[in-house]
């Protein structure tokens, strides 16, 4: 029902950036709410950001806000994180989310579809 690659990941400097992409197919994919999440090692998967459907409303966690911007085309078939300005905390495993059944949609739980993910590794 939902097929997903995910790219764009890779070994940046801190204060680089990287665009990930999350390319899907299928009608779940394109008619449904779209997230970023991310898992350090060790550590439990956490929010990036979110863009709704129909309105394209986009919500970031408070340590990305202001250097990250998450999008979609206007085919509904990718959906994009811009990182800007990077930083090593910013280290981790990038997950695309799709279709959100509940809520908070900050929690990993809410979402059904998951990408298999693309590393992200910032260096000092």
């Amino acid at each position: 029902q939902v097929q997903m690659v995910e790219s764009g990941g890779g070994l940046v400097q801190a204060g680089g950036s990287l665009r990930l992409s999350c390319a899907g197919s299928g009608r779940t994919f394109s008619g449904s709410s779209k997230a970023w999440f991310r898992q350090a090692p060790g550590k439990e998967r956490e929010f990036v950001a979110r863009i709704t459907v129909s309105d394209t409303i986009t919500t970031y966690a408070e340590s990305v806000k202001g250097r990250f911007a998450i999008s979609r085309d206007n085919a509904k078939t990718t959906v994009y994180l811009q990182m800007n300005n990077l930083k090593v905390e910013d280290t981790a495993v990038y997950y695309c989310a799709v279709r959100n059944t509940g809520s908070p949609y900050t929690l990993p739980r809410t979402w059904a579809y998951w990408g298999q993910g693309t590393q992200v590794t910032v260096s000092s």
